[in-house]
């Protein structure tokens, strides 16, 4: 086991006694919610000295079977000791590096997925409507729960603009990769002459904050408009203004929500929008201060990235991030991603793991 990461071991084990006094003393008792903050991090910070204790004792034993190897009557005993011992050490420090990972809290958040057209005019807003379709076959098959905050229909078919909202334990941390900018490569169906075209659409993938979590916002600083719902919604639509757009004037950001006849829940659903919005401009300005050379590998999930290429012609998925490449595009639009996010979140852990091993400080 490396220096750096014995350290680590040992500093989370100080730790682990400052937690115990912590969780007997009644004044931390009687706050609930410290408590239980404090008891999860005891619990995880438990099971990994338990494990740095098991690699301790079979490092002594891995020790003493070594000196018992110049023992004739021991050597076959002591090969064998040797050979297990150093097995399960192998084995205790892939796991102890693999829950020492760094932990975002946003992976286990409800996320807001939000598809744009860009550039290719029709073509691009029909491959909106294809992406969508993906992350909402995806979604039903990891049994996460959609619902469409806002959107506007292109004239052609597809979208200009979706925003969805997908409700399940680690939505945001199984989607986040799909942020930036997806281009496909296609035959589209307005083209006489069988040309395959290029176009471009981008997706943000936001966690859904805890109401008045992490942004504040000043009221003053709000513009609220109503109007008339378009779209479906029968004569209800046509009657009442239970739409909401909220303008954020300092930074020009705007969120609506047509999506529910009560204008109350409208205003609910869009400033959650709106929040997930604003930090997540407040994050991607962080990250593009940070020095090239802690650029993650995944990348910053900038929508100008471009991060993967559909190329229907050859039945091929490109993410071009981490080189991976499946020729079985037809399943990918149907829904079928788990491949692809387990490459993703794969890259990722051995990117932290690497500088876990380094002893660097991660993000």
């Amino acid at each position: 086991m490396k220096d750096s990461l014995r350290q680590q071991l040992e500093r989370l084990a100080m730790r682990l006694a400052e937690l115990d006094a912590s969780l007997s003393d009644p004044a931390v008792s009687a706050d609930m919610k410290r408590y239980r903050t404090l008891a999860r991090e005891q619990a995880e910070a438990s099971a990994l000295v338990a494990l740095l204790r098991r690699y301790e004792q079979r490092e002594r034993d891995l020790a003493a079977a070594r000196e018992m190897q110049g023992e004739a009557e021991f050597a076959e005993m002591a090969k064998d000791e040797i050979a297990s011992a150093q097995a399960d050490m192998d084995s205790i420090q892939a796991e102890l590096q693999t829950a020492l990972l760094p932990k975002d809290p946003d992976d286990e958040r409800n996320a807001f997925v939000e598809v744009r057209a860009g550039t290719g005019g029709d073509e691009s807003a029909l491959f909106a409507g294809d992406l969508t379709r993906m992350y909402l076959r995806w979604c039903e098959r990891a049994g996460f729960r959609t619902e469409v905050m806002s959107e506007s229909a292109a004239e052609l078919g597809g979208y200009k603009e979706i925003v969805l909202r997908i409700e399940g334990p680690g939505a945001y941390g199984k989607l986040r990769f799909e942020s930036g900018g997806h281009r496909v490569q296609r035959v589209p169906a307005t083209e006489s002459q069988g040309r395959i075209h290029t176009s471009a659409c981008t997706v943000a993938v936001m966690p859904e904050l805890d109401e008045a979590e992490d942004v504040q916002i000043n009221p003053s600083e709000l513009r609220i408009d109503t109007y008339r719902a378009s779209g479906a919604g029968g004569q209800h639509v046509n009657k009442t203004d239970s739409a909401i757009r909220i303008t954020h004037l300092p930074t020009g950001i705007v969120a609506e929500c047509q999506d529910d006849r009560s204008q109350h829940r409208n205003k609910a659903k869009a400033m959650a929008v709106l929040l997930a919005r604003l930090r997540d401009k407040d994050q991607t300005e962080r990250a593009a201060k940070e020095a090239a050379t802690r650029k993650g590998l995944i990348g910053s999930g900038d929508r100008s990235d471009r991060i993967r290429t559909y190329n229907f012609p050859q039945g091929r998925l490109t993410d071009h991030r981490i080189n991976l490449t499946l020729y079985k595009l037809g399943m990918v639009m149907e829904g079928d991603l788990d491949d692809v996010i387990a490459a993703l979140q794969a890259a990722r852990a051995a990117q932290q793991l690497a500088a876990l091993e380094s002893g660097q400080a991660l993000m």
